[in-house]
């Protein structure tokens, strides 16, 4: 059979595995929220993961260190911290795995719909969607998290105040507050009751979750114990310091909002103009590629935006 009459085929088998895929990962999200909120309101118990689910968890990804994806990976890129911090239900390996699929379903788009010469560019956007999710999955659960903190740190000096032990008032976030927080602090909870020290508990929580807000919360609890004092107190003051770090954090972004944007524009201006021409005049165009003069302009310009992106957000980006 003609290899022309066998493409249209390849590229529709791709498209419908690429599409699966994203109907698995996102489909059943919203049935999971509206399940969530109802739990709440019915009283029942939100936290799903039990201790053994979670230890059992940890098993798998594990057994999935000692792979090939791990010994190409500098030791800094940690992707099973990364993959435990997005709280993502799949191996590194698999996700490899996938990305290496949409990267040749790329590659044999942009050759089919375009020219060759596009095809590293589709490759390389495709195969990096798959991290792009994982990404802004641990994104959004550790901003989660930090909106969540202040409401904890209350919640854990009332339990103290009631006569509570800490262990307790974790517990009681577990088991009162929505997820992520109710899972890391039941799984601090769940290791002290297995009889790992309490420190080490609330460090392996603060390797787990990057968080300043949380680290102070840590060191707090260490010196308390070692030097007494009252803990309630610490922890309201430091939910009130968290509260008033988020009101600055909303006007700074509401100051900078135009200069985000400005660099929005700046930087997708280039790239929406690239993928306009080479959809109306691909002749015109493909100079940047074929001829020495045109490679060299757009590693300058690449070189350039980078600079100029990075440069765009050392200014808007303020450290509160």
């Amino acid at each position: 059979m003609d290899l022309q009459a066998l493409l249209p085929l390849l590229v529709g088998g791709l498209m419908f595995a690429a599409v699966a895929l994203v109907f698995m990962v996102f489909g059943r999200k919203g049935d999971g929220r509206a399940s969530e909120r109802l739990d709440v309101l019915v009283g029942r118990n939100v936290r799903k993961d039990s201790s053994a689910d979670m230890l059992l968890k940890q098993a798998l990804q594990e057994n999935d260190k000692n792979t090939l994806l791990d010994r190409i990976t500098p030791e800094m890129f940690n992707l099973t911290r990364m993959f435990e911090q997005a709280d993502v239900n799949i191996k590194p390996s698999a996700l490899f795995g996938i990305s290496l699929g949409l990267g040749v379903a790329g590659a044999v788009l942009c050759i089919w719909g375009v020219n060759i010469y596009v095809a590293p560019i589709g490759a390389v956007l495709c195969f990096s969607l798959p991290w792009l999710w994982v990404y802004m999955a641990r994104a959004g659960r550790l901003k989660k998290f930090a909106s969540q903190l202040p409401d904890a740190m209350e919640l854990v000096a009332r339990a103290l105040r009631a006569g509570h032990s800490l262990a307790a008032g974790m517990h009681v976030v577990a088991e009162e507050m929505p997820a992520p927080i109710s899972k890391e602090f039941g799984r601090v909870y769940e290791e002290q009751n297995l009889g790992i020290a309490l420190e080490t508990a609330l460090k392996g929580m603060c390797d787990r979750v990057p968080n300043l807000d949380l680290r102070f919360f840590v060191t707090s609890v260490a010196i308390q114990r070692q030097t007494g004092g009252d803990l309630a107190e610490i922890l309201d003051r430091i939910g009130h310091v968290i509260r008033e770090r988020f009101k600055i954090l909303g006007q700074v972004k509401a100051l900078t909002g135009e200069g985000r944007l400005s660099g929005i524009v700046l930087i997708a201006l280039p790239i929406g103009l690239f993928l306009m021409m080479m959809v109306m005049k691909p002749d015109y165009i493909e100079l940047l590629w074929k001829d020495p003069l045109g490679v060299k302009m757009s590693i300058g310009a690449v070189i350039l935006m980078l600079v100029g992106a990075f440069a765009i957000k050392k200014i808007v980006d303020i450290k509160v």
